[in-house]
């Protein structure tokens, strides 16, 4: 259980980093501030995007202009007026009359009339300014309202961006006393007639007024980070845009140009609305993607306020709520989840396409989820954020993408390790190099094995066996990569490299010929490296053939490997079969595309191979000249030294992988470091091995015949030998037989001297 645990924790690695990584770095962004701005304009837009309400009658503006002004041909508005004003007003018997003009100063004429009309109306409520901010003083109220608690404060809470987005239910003057606002005690007068009053809820600082529990606004709700939440605030939640309250002028009601039942049971609030006032707002619905900026009255937006309480009380329209930020930071890491999660999921999806249509229809998905999800909670009175967690699928996507890229760049660096880049572009990049299926073409194919690996490999721990071919496959990949061939397969210690696939030149010959000579001269370092490891040297033999094959991805969809097929493939396995450790053998068709005036040869053969009906001729290469000037060293000549006493052996035939049962009788007369003859016994008919063909032997021990050594392995050399004899090269000896024959052989050469 604990394994399958934690290997579904390794392969899911990149998701769970990156989600609470993404999402802490957005709850940063969003604790310093820097996603304030962006929230609120989400705000806005969802304020702006959902379906306005229907008219709410219980409301009426008498707006004061600039056109007013110049009928009563005056600059500021006197108290007679105000109090003519009141007066016809209060004839129309509304539930409230709000006046959002400051009056704690005279303005004769009249000014006697007016406190006579401000003490005789018990629903009038004046207004004063609590709070006082930049570039506006706190203003006094009218002392006449003030004594019978009639007033108001007329404060706008305006945000970092210049819109109005919260309101006052009470706050604090400079004595610290509480005063009401201005928009809440026309609502308190309002229900006051439908018999609903505000009630305390014990322990909190809540309260209930009809269907709705008030909560005050907290420094950190919705989108906000630290705001200055003085007082008992709520966010309003405007009904419309401007001029969305049924508004007369100021001349309308003085010249009787409105029914005398106009205000009937109504809230009546009577405020400047011109330019020049400077009574203008900017708030969520003052300006969309494509149109200007268009401020509201501060009348407006008193009266949006009352009409929101009004309506909480009476029909619990939702106020604006918030999650604590505990929940809000779950909420950003689930949508950082969600990125990560469906990028990781997708990301073979479509094939090598950055972006295939199932991943971009996804993602777009999730993100309309979101923008979905967030805007229906805000129908229903809830501001969940917005942007944090738009941040935190979108970085997710980023990070995830981007570690598949870099992880894409490892592919290619690996690659790169055993083809060019050329090769990887072609197969990684080109429309045609991921199709399945494949072409005819001539190309030339390269094959390597290690003589002898698989008995040493046998001796040694699996680490240490990994150890030796991992350095040597980056020994001799580098020297492929070198000479642009692409290595189709690691087969064990053995390797099969094509020249001209998948792009063909017109030197694949060449280069293939000049590969195997640097492939070769690489191994001096592979074996100063075994020397030092305290193991035997390794050998190599190379086989290259040029003929025509069908390459290309072999495979399924799901499965694929890029390779050739052909019975050229066979042949070329069949000729490097035929080498020993140390030679290049060549075909006769390589030969001619790589150029006999280059090429340099030791030796040839004619040999007959399986699958082939008529002899081949095959090349042992020494060297290539011209631009690559690669040749093999010299070695000194192995001298066979007779044995001062034939050691008895027994052998078996090899036909391929397989061993023959029958088994020979023989023995070693000449023996050197690499190479040994043996003698058959003397039967009617002694068995002489195949020339190039390759054998298993054991040494017998002379005193006890049924005693044998560990096996050896080696190939018949092509060499003329006596009657009943044949030549053999060692391909494989243990560390024991290599040490003893190595003692009989150093012991053979000092008596000799």
């Amino acid at each position: 259980m604990w394994l399958k645990l934690k290997r579904l924790l390794w392969k899911g690695r990149s998701v769970w980093i990156t989600t609470p990584s993404v999402a802490g770095l957005i709850v940063i962004l969003r604790w310093a501030g820097l996603l304030q701005s962006w929230e609120w304009a989400a705000f806005d837009q969802y304020m702006r995007w959902r379906p306005q309400n229907g008219p709410d009658n219980r409301i009426v503006l008498v707006g004061i202009n600039e056109t007013d002004l110049h009928n009563l041909d005056e600059s500021i508005i006197s108290d007679a007026v105000l109090a003519r004003l009141l007066k016809k007003l209060k004839a129309m018997q509304p539930r409230a009359i709000g006046l959002d003009i400051y009056r704690d100063l005279p303005v004769e004429p009249g000014h006697q009339e007016l406190v006579r009309v401000f003490a005789s109306t018990p629903n009038l409520i004046g207004i004063q300014k609590v709070v006082g901010d930049i570039g506006r003083e706190t203003v006094a109220p009218s002392p006449v309202l003030k004594a019978k608690g009639q007033v108001g404060g007329n404060d706008l809470l305006i945000d970092g961006d210049n819109k109005v987005r919260r309101g006052f239910i009470y706050v604090a003057d400079r004595d610290r006393a509480n005063v009401f606002s201005f928009s809440f005690l026309l609502a308190l007068h309002y229900l006051d007639a439908e018999g609903i009053a505000p009630k305390t809820i014990e322990g909190t600082k809540n309260w209930q007024l009809g269907k709705t529990v008030f909560a005050p606004f907290e420094a950190n709700d919705g989108g906000y980070v630290r705001a200055d939440a003085r007082g008992y605030q709520l966010l309003i939640d405007y009904r419309g845009s401007s001029t969305y309250f049924e508004t007369v002028s100021m001349t309308d009601i003085l010249q009787n140009r409105v029914a005398s039942n106009w205000g009937r049971d109504r809230i009546i609030l009577i405020g400047m609305v011109g330019e020049s006032f400077k009574d203008l707002y900017f708030t969520p619905y003052s300006s969309g993607l494509l149109t200007l900026s268009e401020p509201m009255a501060g009348l407006e937006i008193h009266a949006n306020i009352t009409s929101q309480i009004i309506s909480a009380a009476l029909k619990a329209r939702p106020l604006f709520k918030s999650w604590s930020e505990p929940v809000e930071w779950l909420w950003i890491m689930f949508w950082s989840s969600i990125g990560a999660t469906l990028s990781w999921k997708l990301r073979y999806t479509g094939g090598v396409e950055f972006l295939s249509f199932h991943k971009s229809a996804s993602l777009f998905l999730a993100g309309g989820a979101l923008l979905g999800s967030t805007y229906a909670a805000f129908l229903w009175g809830w501001w969940l954020p917005v942007v944090p967690p738009f941040l935190a699928l979108g970085g997710s996507i980023a990070v995830i993408t981007a570690y598949i890229a870099r992880s894409a760049g490892s592919i290619r660096k690996t690659f790169g390790r055993y083809l060019t880049n050329e090769v990887v572009a072609n197969l990684l990049e080109s429309p045609e190099g991921l199709k399945m299926g494949g072409e005819r073409r001539k190309i030339t194919m390269l094959t390597s094995d290690l003589r002898g690996f698989t008995t040493t490999s046998e001796q040694l721990p699996a680490e240490e066996v990994v150890k030796i071919l991992n350095f040597y496959l980056e020994s001799v990949a580098d020297a492929i990569a070198q000479y642009q061939g692409t290595i189709d397969e690691f087969m064990g210690d053995g390797i099969l490299v094509l020249f001209g696939a998948p792009t063909a030149r017109e030197d694949d010959a060449k280069r293939a010929v000049a590969c195997a000579v640097a492939m070769q001269l690489v191994m001096a370092k592979v074996n100063e490296r075994m020397k030092q490891w305290g193991l035997p040297p390794l050998e190599m033999g190379i086989g290259i053939n040029t003929g025509e094959v069908v390459v290309g991805n072999i495979g399924s969809e799901k499965r694929t490997k890029y390779g050739v097929v052909g019975s050229q493939v066979n042949l070329t396995y069949r000729i490097e079969s035929y080498t020993v450790g140390g030679q290049i053998f060549i075909s006769e068709s390589t030969l001619k595309e790589a150029g006999l005036s280059i090429v340099k040869i030791n030796d040839q053969k004619s040999v007959l191979t399986k699958g082939v009906q008529q002899l081949i001729t095959i090349y042992d290469v020494k060297g290539i000249g011209g631009e690559y000037n690669l040749f093999l060293p010299q070695e000194e000549e192995d001298v066979l030294l007779p044995l001062p006493e034939a050691m008895p052996i027994q052998y078996r035939i090899l036909e391929g992988k397989h061993i023959v049962d029958t088994l020979f009788k023989g023995s070693l007369v000449k023996l050197s470091a690499k190479e040994a003859e043996i003698h058959a016994d003397n039967v009617a008919e002694p068995c002489i091995p195949s020339p190039l063909g390759n054998i298993k032997l054991n040494l017998l021990i002379p005193s006890d015949r049924t005693e044998v050594s560990e096996d050896i392995y080696a190939k018949v050399l092509a060499k003329p030998a006596g009657d009943k004899s044949f030549f053999i090269h060692f391909t494989s000896k243990t560390l024991v037989v290599e040490a003893q024959l190595n003692y009989l052989y150093q012991s053979v050469a000092a008596s000799n001297k």
